[in-house]
């Protein structure tokens, strides 16, 4: 069993992606999921976009973030804090948005995309905001407290690059963990899609679980195919028991 392989002084990573969210409901926000008002996400989540109408595009993200704050952790997010708060050295790299990892009580994590629920500075000021779920709409900042300009989402949009730091980040932890769990991502989306190859070459042992085979299945050691909510806890659950 992968789980009997992990040793206490072993580094974990887990690499997330849409499918350990969609356990919970979180819509993909793509296609019929993500149509609000006529438009689709390749038309709003853009710098374009907010350039040209910020109102609109802080709407659909209002509305982005209620059907977020209904959607909970699900058993995979929760089996991935519990381990680290049983002392094992995990670090989350996601892909999602949602704040789920931070919600079920992951501490080290390196968001490549963003958070739904933080704000910063459309004029490029250092600091961000950070939202609770229940914060009512009406009482979400509009203007940054430095400088007075409109906050837009802390999201990475189309046509944007990823935070150096963050990629620097991921890239610093690939090279130096032993095991990485790559979770419901699809494996085509770069950089994340080219991840699994670099703690490969570093010596990881790498995993893969989702619901189906993807383009990195071949490359893996272990591919599990199901529902990360189901697999996981199984995993980590010898390891739960030998705090």
């Amino acid at each position: 069993m992968i789980g009997r392989k992990i040793r206490r002084d072993d580094r974990i990573t887990i690499l997330s992606g849409a499918g350990i969210s969609a356990e919970s409901g979180v819509p993909t926000f793509r296609g019929e999921d993500g149509l609000w008002k006529g438009y689709d996400a390749t038309q709003l989540a853009t710098p374009q976009a907010f350039a040209r109408d910020p109102q609109k595009v802080l709407e659909w993200y209002t509305w982005r973030r209620k059907l977020i704050a209904e959607c909970n952790p699900n058993a995979a997010h929760n089996a991935i804090a519990a381990l680290e708060d049983a002392g094992y050295d995990v670090t989350v790299i996601t892909q999602n948005v949602d704040n789920l990892h931070r919600r079920a009580g992951s501490r080290k994590i390196v968001e490549l995309h963003g958070n739904i629920f933080k704000l910063r500075c459309s004029g490029g000021c250092s600091g961000i905001i950070t939202i609770s779920e229940e914060t009512p709409p009406e009482n979400i900042p509009r203007a940054c407290p430095a400088c007075g300009l409109l906050l837009r989402p802390h999201i990475v949009w189309f046509g944007e690059f990823l935070y150096p730091e963050d990629v620097s980040a991921a890239h610093c932890r690939l090279a130096n963990t032993d095991f990485l769990f790559i979770v419901g991502t699809s494996g085509v989306v770069h950089p994340a899609a080219s991840f699994g190859y670099l703690a490969k070459e570093a010596g990881a042992y790498v995993v893969e679980i989702n619901i189906e085979l993807t383009p990195l299945s071949e490359m893996v050691d272990a591919t599990l195919i199901g529902r990360a909510g189901e697999i996981l806890p199984k995993i980590f659950e010898p390891l739960l028991g030998a705090k």
